[in-house]
């Protein structure tokens, strides 16, 4: 039996607050990814780069966000969703067990929002493991259409018999999206309500680990101050047995 650790994780690029009251968490946000102690850390909202924000914070580091969050001993890997004006954001995948491969497939459902899978197939003890990182969008159709595109992604791209993961930020406000992810045998923990955001008074379950061909074995998303500080969503913490 093997048990696997997975984080999910919106850092909000790494910046906090608004105007002259910006604040860089990055360094912080390093230090918290070390804590997790993960297997698989699934991060959303992670720079590759952007130009203005390098000039304005002396402390910018000179790693791309993604591999600045590595810890040591895990691989990065890194796919860009949108492009801004002064640069690049989108999901990252931290892994302790190697990377075999990986892939992108965009998902963007208008011109205003643009999002994508990151898609990293990882062996672990031996075995294919795949991991989708998602970020879906503001609109609940655009969810909808997103998760429908995620099923056809999975059917096309992911074995059927492979253990699967899907995590990161769902956006859904209302819990409307489990019957759908169901539906592709996406299950997520039952009869657990654990929310992440807003990150000072978590309100919105929005950030989760749906899996299959694995079995959830516990699930909790830190608190407290320090964590409230990092990114306007805390993380969540999964346990799965594979």
């Amino acid at each position: 039996m093997s048990i696997l650790r997975v984080a999910t994780y919106n850092i909000h690029k790494g910046v906090q607050g608004l105007g002259p009251a910006r604040r860089l968490e990055i360094h912080n946000l390093a230090h918290a990814v070390e804590q997790f102690d993960a297997d698989i850390v699934c991060l959303q909202e992670v720079r590759r780069h952007h130009r203005k924000l390098e000039r304005h914070f002396t402390r910018w580091p000179d790693l791309d966000q993604a591999n600045y969050l590595t810890p040591d001993g895990y691989e990065a890997v890194y796919r860009t969703n949108a492009i801004t004006r002064h640069g690049e954001h989108g999901n990252a995948l931290l892994s302790r067990w190697p990377v075999i491969e990986s892939w992108h497939s965009d998902v963007s459902d208008h011109r205003f929002e643009q999002r994508g899978l990151l898609h990293v197939q990882l062996l672990v003890d031996g075995k294919d493991v795949h991991v989708v990182v998602v970020h879906l969008g503001l609109i609940h159709a655009s969810r909808e259409r997103q998760v429908q595109r995620l099923g056809q992604y999975v059917a096309s791209e992911v074995p059927p018999g492979a253990p699967l993961i899907v995590a990161g930020d769902f956006n859904d406000w209302g819990v409307q999206l489990h019957r759908p992810m169901a539906e592709l045998d996406l299950h997520t923990f039952d009869g657990i309500r654990l929310p992440t955001y807003p990150s000072r008074l978590p309100l919105l379950h929005m950030d989760r680990v749906y899996m299959r061909g694995l079995r959830p074995v516990s699930a909790q998303v830190p608190h407290g101050r320090a964590w409230a500080r990092m990114s306007d969503h805390l993380p969540l913490i999964a346990e799965l047995e594979l």
